[in-house]
């Protein structure tokens, strides 16, 4: 079974997938940055709001014993009163989003590489067939002569 298990990780698939990994989850962070250092603060100014993650829709009462802001998302998600956080959900649609465009253009770039490739490779043997197969210039002299006796008889 150790044998099996080492041939299994041994195989590049393997590899690749645990590099995969770890470079996503960087980028997951970086995205994650992005959004909420960059984007989400850039949108709270167009609505009005600099902190765009404290929007939010209180669906039930404060707790008699709170004394926090009523406009801190967190102290209140602490405090146990029932909510709808739709801005850290817009922001989650955000950071899916920008991955889903890093990602479609890295696959976008990787796909027109093949295509050249390929094109470039169907190239090389059209010019392959079409290139002329040497041949003895005695035997071509002779079939234009022939090609010249069968015009004028």
């Amino acid at each position: 079974m150790m044998g099996e298990f080492k041939k299994f990780i041994a195989r590049g698939n393997v590899l690749d997938l645990a590099v995969g990994v770890v470079i996503g989850a960087a980028f997951g962070k970086i995205t994650t940055s992005l959004t909420e250092s960059i984007l989400m603060p850039l949108i709270g100014a167009v609505f009005g709001s600099v902190d765009f993650s404290n929007k939010f829709i209180l669906l039930g009462s404060v707790p008699e014993g709170y004394d926090g802001a009523l406009d801190n998302y967190a102290a209140l998600k602490e405090a146990g009163v029932p909510m709808i956080g739709y801005g850290d959900l817009i922001t989650q649609i955000l950071n899916f989003l920008i991955i889903a465009f890093a990602l479609f253009m890295i696959v976008r770039g990787v796909n027109r590489m093949l295509d050249a490739m390929e094109e470039e490779k169907k190239a090389a043997e059209e010019t392959a067939k079409t290139e002329a197969v040497p041949t003895d210039p005695t035997l071509d002299t002779l079939k234009e002569i022939l090609a010249e006796l069968k015009k004028n008889p």
